[in-house]
């Protein structure tokens, strides 16, 4: 594995950290559960179907870009999602999402289906795109001079992705579980009244950080 490959791998982990500490992925909602119910085990149950609705999120967003990869190299692939991150950015920045709403006491199912709709409003699998177009095989290959393209397995494609979105939500599950358990265990939702940050701003400037870094990356590689 090469440092550009590996530093990919550390970068979905790092953005699955980055996903699972934003209060709007899950853990305040877990944590909410567990204070209404007056037991450590909500928290904890939230958990599993809060990951798993983000993955799907990931999932489905790791499985077009694989699809994606058949046909298109790598560089088209890196510099199309940054387009697209840049301009749902933008429109983030005009348009403030209504969060979908479910039942405080949530089932499993409504849990999950919850949290996809989040992360997929929120871009969570738009953010992931330009890493996996990177790592996606293409087909272009040079021979005596000249550039044929063939398809990759796509097989192997859609096992890169389903480990990456492995890697990512591991990252996130990480994430939240400590940031949800130190609330509830230690400071308390009083300190998020008094020390309240931004985190959709925040949120919407690492989705054009990202949109900028594939966009010129793909440009570098097509020089």
């Amino acid at each position: 594995m090469d440092q550009a490959t590996t530093l990919i791998w550390v970068s979905l982990f790092g953005l699955g950290l980055f996903h699972g500490i934003n209060p709007a992925m899950g853990w305040l909602f877990a944590v909410g559960l567990g204070l209404q119910e007056q037991r450590a085990s909500a928290v904890i149950s939230a958990f599993g179907p809060i990951a798993l609705g983000h993955a799907a999120a990931i999932a489905l967003a790791a499985f077009v870009v694989a699809l994606l990869g058949q046909t298109l190299p790598s560089d088209i692939l890196l510099i199309l999602s940054g387009v697209i991150l840049l301009l749902f950015s933008g429109w983030r920045l005009l348009v403030r999402f209504r969060h979908p709403r479910t039942r405080f006491r949530a089932s499993a199912w409504e849990l999950t289906s919850w949290s996809f709709l989040m992360a997929t409003a929120h871009g969570a699998g738009l953010m992931v795109a330009p890493f996996l177009a990177a790592m996606t095989p293409t087909g272009a290959m040079e021979h005596a001079g000249h550039v044929h393209h063939h398809s990759p397995a796509l097989t192997d494609s859609l096992g890169t992705a389903l480990l990456a979105v492995g890697v990512h939500t591991a990252g996130m599950f990480l994430a939240m579980a400590v940031a949800a358990l130190v609330v509830y265990w230690i400071v308390g939702l009083e300190v998020l009244r008094r020390a309240w940050v931004n985190t959709d701003v925040i949120w919407i400037t690492v989705l054009m950080l990202t949109g900028m870094i594939a966009l010129v990356w793909g440009v570098w590689e097509i020089m």
